[in-house]
Parts: C-alpha cells; structure tokens; sequence
C-alpha cells in the first residue's frame, strides 16, 4: 500500500464532529416528542391497574359479607381480608392472595370505609400519586363509585 492511500483512508474513517452534532440533534428532537407519550402510558398504566385491584377488592369483600354476613368495619378495614377479625363468624380467609394487593400502584394502602358515604356497599379508594384528594391525569383519586 502507498502513502497517498493510507493517508486516503485515514481521511475518510470515522465521522466529522458536525456530523456527530447533526446525528445528536435529531435523537433530542424525536426524545422530545416521545418521551411525553411514554410517560402518558405509564401513568395511565398505573391508574388502570388500581382500577383493576378496586374492582378485585370488591369482590373478595363481597365474598367476605356472603361469608361473616356483614362487610368489615372502617377499624377492622381491609386488612380483615387477609386476617380473621374478632367476632368474624363464618370468615373463611384468606380473600386475597397476598398482602401487596392492599397496595395501590403509588405504593400507599387502600382507602376503605363502610357503612359507605357515596351510596355504594361500601368505599374503596386510591387518592393517585400526590396522595392528595382531587387531581387529575395520574393525580386523579381511583374509587369504585364513579366510572373514571
């Protein structure tokens, strides 16, 4: 091989630093456009799934008031699901599977309250990810009384 060739081939290897810059610029662009929307999903995701295990905590307490023949009071709360109350007659426990199922998806526990105050049997609700009443996206409350 000549000189002139290798000298060549080194100036055509590897790319320039504006082509880099170009190449960066467009990776900044399309993340800017996506990365909102994947956020999107995600809340939404997590919102869903609290719909979901609202919707499986309601059946296991009715399985429990067919059982004991009352739903659990505001003190004995969800946790009397997992473990048999006092004076729980009839109960026939464990209603769900494991303990992290009275965990909404932001990491906090239910909100459980009976006799019911939003004319349901009774109230289970997640207050969403600033754990503040109200809100909307993923801050919104999740409950089983209104159809969100």
């Amino acid at each position: 091989m000549s000189a002139t060739t290798r000298q060549t081939r080194k100036k055509q290897s590897g790319f320039t630093l504006m082509e880099l810059l170009v190449v960066l610029a467009i990776l900044g662009l399309l993340a800017s456009f996506a990365v909102p929307r994947v956020l999107k999903y995600l809340s939404g995701a997590k919102t869903d799934g609290a719909n979901i295990q609202i919707n499986n905590l309601s059946g296991a307490l009715d399985l429990y008031r067919l059982e004991t023949g009352r739903y659990p009071t505001t003190a004995e709360g969800l946790q009397a699901l997992i473990k048999e109350p006092t004076g729980a007659r009839g109960w026939n426990g464990p209603y769900i599977d494991k303990p992290e199922g009275l965990i909404d998806p932001w990491g906090r526990p239910y909100h459980y309250r009976f006799p019911s105050q939003m004319g349901m049997d009774v109230d289970i609700y997640s207050l969403g990810a600033d754990d503040a009443p109200g809100g909307e996206g993923e801050n919104a409350d999740v409950n089983n009384w209104s159809s969100s």
